[in-house]
């Protein structure tokens, strides 16, 4: 019993200095609240004297509405200077916005012209396609028969409607440029097959350079033409290829059989090939002939190299295409705008 009175006592002393703390807390706030409150609502006079003889201004305030005017104050400053800054900065942004849109707007024109440029090569593939299958009695069927582009911005393209407007315009060209071309692969395929199986006579007729360098070009066409060394008009009976030096390899332009390999004083060393279908070919002022006579040569095979024999201003090929005794232009065979 006398424990139990004993821990009571405790329990009272322990609770009374714990409202005794808390009391003394809140007489501290209270105390503090209003030693604040006082300061805040000390009464302030502000005077402005001028310089001059006008009247001397004064207001009363207090402590708190200075400080609230000041806090006031300092917010707008901040604000203004804070809204400055993100409008500096988006100021930036838009700068980089329109300098991005005015290049992409450079490139959306430089699409543009690439893709004129592009129906109007295929205005031309189309053109040369139709020729083609004409020349090799290809019927052309419905998708990709010719029909003519409208305009001179190429308002429609193969015949068809422009269904849309704007910068969408240039997409439905390519739309309708691939549709085309895919329409076009069947013909082209048939060219082809044709061309295969026709590669066995395309070896039997002259129709490749005689020369094997890639830079050869024509220094005499066939025809009429001004003599190099008299100065009068004659005939030439072939065409002259140049590499403005001798020791270029000579080749054959078709099978056949070597039935001449000679010297002439005019045409110097040369060989004459036989060939099927009645055509002989001639290749003169060699340096020498590699091929022997009775010799079978197949087309792009070597039969000698460019000289300067015979009567020359300088080393070349003189090549001619003979059909029976008839000498005709070696152009019917060959592309002379192409090398081989």
């Amino acid at each position: 019993m006398a424990r139990t009175q004993k821990y009571k006592k405790i329990e009272k002393k322990v609770a009374s200095k714990t409202s005794n703390v808390v009391y003394s807390f809140f007489c501290m706030i209270k105390d503090a609240a209003v030693r604040v409150f006082k300061l805040f609502d000390s009464k302030l006079t502000i005077m402005i004297v001028p310089h001059s003889q006008s009247r001397v201004i004064n207001f009363q305030t207090n402590v708190f509405a200075l400080a609230l005017g000041t806090a006031l104050v300092v917010g707008i400053v901040m604000s203004f200077f804070y809204f400055d800054r993100k409008a500096i900065k988006s100021s930036v942004a838009i700068s980089q916005l329109t300098l991005q849109n005015r290049e992409t707007q450079a490139s959306l024109d430089e699409l543009r012209d690439e893709n004129m440029n592009l129906m109007q090569a295929a205005k031309r593939f189309q053109t040369s396609l139709s020729q083609s299958l004409s020349l090799l009695g290809i019927a052309e069927s419905s998708s990709v028969s010719r029909a003519p582009l409208s305009g001179s911005d190429l308002s429609s393209l193969f015949g068809t409607r422009e269904t849309v407007t704007g910068s969408l315009r240039e997409t439905e060209d390519v739309k309708q440029l691939t549709s085309y071309l895919e329409n076009a692969v069947q013909p082209v395929e048939q060219i082809g097959k044709m061309l295969e199986s026709q590669n066995t006579l395309f070896t039997e007729i002259p129709s490749i350079w005689p020369l094997k360098n890639p830079n050869a070009h024509i220094s005499m066409a066939f025809g009429a033409n001004e003599h190099p060394i008299t100065g009068q008009w004659y005939i030439h009976k072939g065409i002259d290829f140049s590499t403005y030096r001798s020791g270029d390899p000579v080749i054959a332009t078709a099978n056949g059989q070597v039935v001449t390999v000679g010297y002439d004083a005019s045409y110097g060393n040369y060989v004459i090939i036989k060939h099927k279908h009645g055509i002989y070919t001639r290749y003169a002022h060699l340096m020498y002939a590699s091929v022997l006579k009775g010799q079978f040569v197949s087309q792009r095979d070597i039969i000698g190299y460019v000289g300067n024999t015979g009567v020359t201003t300088g080393p070349h090929l003189h090549y001619e295409v003979h059909i029976g005794s008839s000498i005709v232009n070696p152009a019917q065979y060959i592309n002379v705008k192409f090398s081989n």
